[in-house]
């Protein structure tokens, strides 16, 4: 080093703070929830290896329930990072791309391999897609603000609560059966969720639900508590009509997109339209 340069040379004290900056604890806490939620994906599996499938399911909604906190703790506090939407997204493949499919696969679709790991892959892959497009596309300047109404595509999350509904009728009162010869049917099924989450199909995001009207805050706490109770005392049940519930509600989704974009593309047709 020059004599010139001397005057410039940092202190090992300086260098060590240049290399390692301290990391504020909101940005350590959403990632923190991920990882847990990532637990809960991987423990799932292990129940599901286990063959205990209800204890199965419950980690997954675990997973289902921290991911939906993740992303809203780190709004609230700022404690968004690039580094957090990354692991955000290798944590759902994990949870809701592959642990669901396993767990499907070891409770029924094993009676016929080839056809039963061909919807396991197919949901896999369907879900990386979804959660890809889903990263390039929340950086779309050019995005419509009504667009953050909806999802393209099924969100990971539901397709993994979703795609589990022939194991909660099966667990439920109705005691739908695993046999062999229904399994076709649960691959058409499995298949048919992988291509919601990988088309674009759009489907309401419910981000736009952060504040309740005053006058509805205890009906509102209400239905909370008795869904809670419910499905604390008749888990499989409940997952079941909210999942019948969700694939209900995507016509409505589509109908309202479509009036939406209709809206704007007559707006845009009337602003540019010449003035008499």
């Amino acid at each position: 080093m020059s004599e010139d340069l001397q005057g410039f040379e940092l202190s090992p004290p300086e260098m060590r703070r240049l290399r390692f900056r301290n990391i504020p604890l909101r940005v350590v806490l959403p990632n923190l929830v991920t990882l847990l939620a990532l637990c809960m994906g991987l423990t799932a599996i292990r129940y599901a290896i286990e063959e205990d499938f209800v204890k199965a399911v419950t980690a997954i909604m675990a997973a289902a329930v921290l991911d939906g906190l993740d992303g809203r703790i780190a709004r609230a506090i700022k404690g968004t990072s690039r580094f957090g939407a990354e692991l955000d997204s290798l944590a759902d493949f994990v949870d809701f791309g592959v642990a669901p499919g396993l767990l499907l696969y070891l409770w029924s679709l094993h009676e016929i391999k080839g056809l039963g790991w061909f919807a396991v892959l197919a949901f896999a892959i369907a879900g990386a897609l979804r959660l890809a497009r889903f990263n390039v596309m929340i950086d779309d300047p050019g995005k419509p603000a009504w667009q953050a109404e909806f999802f393209v595509g099924m969100p990971a999350p539901a397709g993994a609560v979703t795609v589990l509904l022939p194991l909660y009728l099966h667990f439920s009162v109705l005691e739908l059966p695993a046999s062999k010869a229904l399994v076709p049917f649960y691959i058409i099924y499995v298949l048919a969720i992988a291509f919601l989450m990988a088309s674009r199909i759009p489907h309401f995001s419910g981000k736009r639900i952060g504040r309740i009207p005053r006058d509805l805050v205890i009906p509102v706490l209400f239905g909370v508590g008795v869904t809670a109770l419910l499905l604390a005392t008749y888990p499989m049940e409940v997952l079941s009509v909210v999942s019948v519930a969700f694939l209900a509600m995507i016509p409505f989704s589509v109908k309202r997109y479509n009036a939406l974009a209709k809206a704007e593309m007559e707006k845009a047709q009337a602003s540019g339209a010449p003035q008499e």
